[in-house]
């Protein structure tokens, strides 16, 4: 079994930054790719940023420029760096990666931008 677990949710005012961190263990004996998804009250779950096992690199139109996906693979580790914090970026962010052959999901950690 494989668990993740996202840290370094919190409150931030806009225009403010937060590093989220993933981090899975357990039974892992390959991992393929890792990223970020967010699910704002009211609506569905969106991607947010992927990256691949190789590094390639995938975000949503609303993020790009301001988040950052980055991952270190021998900590089994995948961040989030987020920057220009808006209060549209306010939801729950959840991490899955890709483990042996299946896809993990964290419990989610909570992101409020706001005054």
């Amino acid at each position: 079994q494989v668990q993740v677990v996202e840290s370094g949710g919190g409150l931030v005012q806009p225009g403010g930054s937060l590093r989220l961190s993933c981090l899975a263990s357990g039974r892992i004996f390959s991992i393929g790719a890792m990223g970020w998804y967010r699910q704002a009250p009211g609506k569905e779950r969106e991607m947010v940023g992927i990256i691949s096992s190789g590094g390639r690199l995938g975000y949503a139109d609303s993020v790009k420029g301001r988040f950052t996906i980055s991952k270190d693979n021998a900590k089994n580790t995948v961040y989030l760096q987020m920057d220009s914090l808006k209060p549209e970026d306010t939801a729950v962010y959840y991490c899955y990666i890709l483990s042996n052959g299946y896809n993990y999901w964290g419990q989610g950690t909570q992101v409020t931008v706001s005054n």
